[in-house]
């Protein structure tokens, strides 16, 4: 039997508690990353409303741009007309009372915006908002109207 010491045992690291600790950050930054993912394409100007609130995001929540020349887009892919009345199908068909915000230029005709509110009906998608921009408080407020005679 050799009972003599063979020296200072070596440091030597731990990595249980380094993967652990890995794992933990991991978790941390997916989560994260998943709620600060906010569908907001800067190159649209909003209108404004004055009865506008501020937005509060569903989880989950569809966020459609519609673009000054009838273009629709999603996370950066842009859709258009079949396209468009496919993937609200299958939105609606997976996720029944899927809330929609339609966020329209301000200069988008009418025309357009009307026809990406028609493929959400056809598609059987009821819960439909609409984006807006804070007014800016320098704004006077409209007079009001004459009384009548």
């Amino acid at each position: 039997m050799n009972f003599r010491s063979r020296g200072p045992a070596l440091p030597q690291i731990q990595m249980t508690a380094m993967m652990d600790v890995i794992f933990l950050l991991l978790c941390f930054f997916v989560t994260t990353s998943v709620f600060s993912q906010w569908e907001y394409e800067v190159d649209l100007t909003l209108p404004s409303a004055r009865s506008g609130a501020a937005s509060t995001r569903l989880p989950g929540e569809i966020i459609l741009n519609v673009r000054p020349d009838g273009t629709v887009s999603l996370n950066g892919r842009t859709f258009r007309g079949d396209e468009l009345d496919a993937l609200l199908r299958r939105v609606a068909g997976y996720l029944p009372g899927q809330p929609v915000t339609l966020r329209a230029d301000a200069e988008t005709p009418y025309r357009a915006l009307m026809a990406v509110i028609d493929a959400c009906r056809l598609a059987g998608i009821a819960n439909v908002s609409f984006a807006t921009a804070p007014v800016a408080d320098a704004l006077p407020s409209p007079p009001p109207p004459p009384p009548l005679p």
